[in-house]
């Protein structure tokens, strides 16, 4: 008997981006000796297991939905391009759609021409939220699709899509009325990122923190130039306290960023339900025994990592010789490029990570080196071994180090307040538009960004500041990684400043910020 045939649009991710995906739908089938359709469903175009038992739920799906058509026959579902490997159970609703318009006599199938859908079927008919829908609604509007059918709990986090209805549904019979039954959804509002930043507020602040002034200044320039930073001190001087403020100084994020960053954290179904789009910068914390694929990220069909995910905003690696040196180590290029590649059989993906680390270890193993109250227990094998686990090639790539001392009970118990991370903020904010407006046309916003060209360009000292580079080099035994981090930070101190000349004592600041590494890590 002739089949009927239909074309649904949907989506597959891959990495942080979303390809376009055909369902091409097919009802054909002989009767058996009965005279009954026998009912078997193929899904063929590289499903993997989640894709594949789609069939049980959608048929059910459709059943408990009181829909209109016979079931039975053979279906075939070719899922196209065939050689992308399909993941998810975001194809259950455009499958679901599609079978049921083959069995509807004088259905308009052009109307799936507009739509891109997605979403995941309960058995009852349900539509359940999907990874991803940031990518899948940016893939529609690049494909000219005018309309973007995805499940109702999904909806705000693609409303800040312009350009592309986005229609959220409870159910498959309420995207079936919708297409079919002449009942259309009112679109939700479109929405900007301003919009979700009132909604969303920081409830930490640099004023909780009592004295560490020297810190504050260290995290304040850090921000400021887009510098990485090491804190090194004893357990319980507020190192990781210090450390989870840093983005309550950021500048907020531009609505680029939001977007970039909220597609990531979409795809690791990280958001938070209550806020749809990330509107405040990223702050991640990993635990010291994750792996290097949880960091950098991968799998067989890789997603981002920790860096990754920390994207425009702060990496915080506490206890850092704790974590795996190896998996230390693979972090070198994301700091110095910005993003992360990942090569498998099937081919590279590049990730992008750019992000702030920020990273806390305690002196010794026990945590008491140096310090003039408590006894160290640790003999200097057990120092020199625990030290060492940090490799001089990723302590050269961290711009500032800065010890953090133990609170006297004099300024804990001060009632003087503190500076809020408001007025810091505004600071890093001036700072940061005079590098944009510095580096403007040159690719790069922040000073830690300087190439060699451009270093040189933007970061002459004078003699008396070249003497103190000098003798840096010399007697310190900067290597030339460090020379170039000291002038960048020299740089950012100079611009917090707001002047356009790097004096001695700008370098003399930015040289204390880096003998940590020899004085304490050698």
């Amino acid at each position: 008997m002739p089949g009927e045939f239909t074309r649904v649009y949907s989506a597959a991710l891959r990495g942080v981006e979303a390809l376009e995906v055909e369902l091409e739908v097919n009802e054909t089938g002989p009767a058996n000796s009965s005279g009954e359709m026998q009912a078997v469903t193929v899904i063929v175009g590289l499903p993997d297991t989640a894709v594949r038992e789609s069939r049980d739920r959608v048929w059910t799906a459709i059943a408990n939905s009181a829909l209109p058509g016979t079931l039975g026959g053979r279906t075939t579902v070719n899922l196209a391009p065939a050689d992308l490997k399909k993941e998810g159970p975001s194809f259950d609703l455009p499958m679901a759609l599609g079978m049921t318009a083959n069995r509807v006599a004088g259905f308009d199938r052009s109307v799936f021409d507009r739509c891109t859908i997605v979403g995941e079927l309960a058995l009852d008919g349900g539509v359940r939220p999907v990874k991803g829908i940031l990518s899948i609604a940016l893939a529609a509007r690049a494909q000219g699709r005018t309309e973007l059918i995805i499940p109702a709990h999904n909806a705000d986090e693609a409303s800040i899509v312009a350009g592309i209805r986005i229609i959220g549904v409870h159910t498959l019979r309420e995207a079936w009325e919708h297409l079919g039954a002449g009942q259309p959804l009112i679109p939700v509002r479109t929405r900007t990122i301003e919009e979700f930043r009132t909604l969303q507020t920081h409830d930490i602040d640099f004023s909780d923190v009592k004295g560490q002034h020297t810190v504050k200044r260290a995290l304040e320039v850090a921000v400021a130039g887009g510098h990485n930073i090491l804190m090194v001190g004893p357990p319980g001087t507020g190192k990781s306290m210090l450390a989870k403020r840093m983005a309550t100084i950021m500048p907020p994020l531009t609505s680029e960023e939001a977007i970039e960053t909220t597609r990531i954290h979409s795809i690791c179904g990280l958001l938070d339900p209550r806020h749809a789009v990330l509107a405040h910068r990223p702050f991640r914390s990993p635990h010291h025994t994750v792996s290097d694929a949880g960091l950098l990220g991968g799998g067989s069909n890789p997603t981002p990592g920790e860096v990754s995910i920390a994207h425009h905003g702060v990496l915080f690696l506490d206890e850092l010789p704790e974590f795996n040196r190896a998996t230390l180590e693979v972090m070198r290029q994301p700091l110095e490029d910005g993003r992360v590649t990942i090569s498998r059989a099937a081919g590279s993906m590049t990730f992008p990570a750019c992000f702030l680390l920020a990273a806390a270890m305690n002196p010794c193993p026990c945590g008491y080196y140096g310090d003039p109250k408590r006894e160290c227990r640790c003999n200097p094998m057990q120092i020199t071994r625990y030290r060492q686990r940090i490799s001089g090639p990723l302590l050269d790539r961290i711009d500032l180090h800065v010890e953090v001392p133990n609170v006297n009970y004099k300024q804990m118990s001060s009632t003087a307040p503190e500076e809020s991370s408001a007025i810091i903020r505004e600071r890093v904010i001036a700072c940061r538009a005079i590098q944009q407006q510095r580096y403007r046309g040159a690719g790069i916003t922040s000073n830690s960004a300087l190439g060699s060209r451009l270093l040189r360009q933007h970061c002459v000292i004078d003699s008396e500041a070249s003497g103190l580079m000098e003798h840096a080099m010399n007697d310190l035994n900067f290597s030339a990684r460090a020379h170039d981090r000291v002038l960048k930070v020299a740089r950012t101190l100079a611009d917090l400043a707001g002047v356009d000349r790097i004096t001695a004592s700008h370098v003399l600041e930015a040289i204390q910020y880096r003998t940590l590494d020899r004085t304490l890590l050698t």
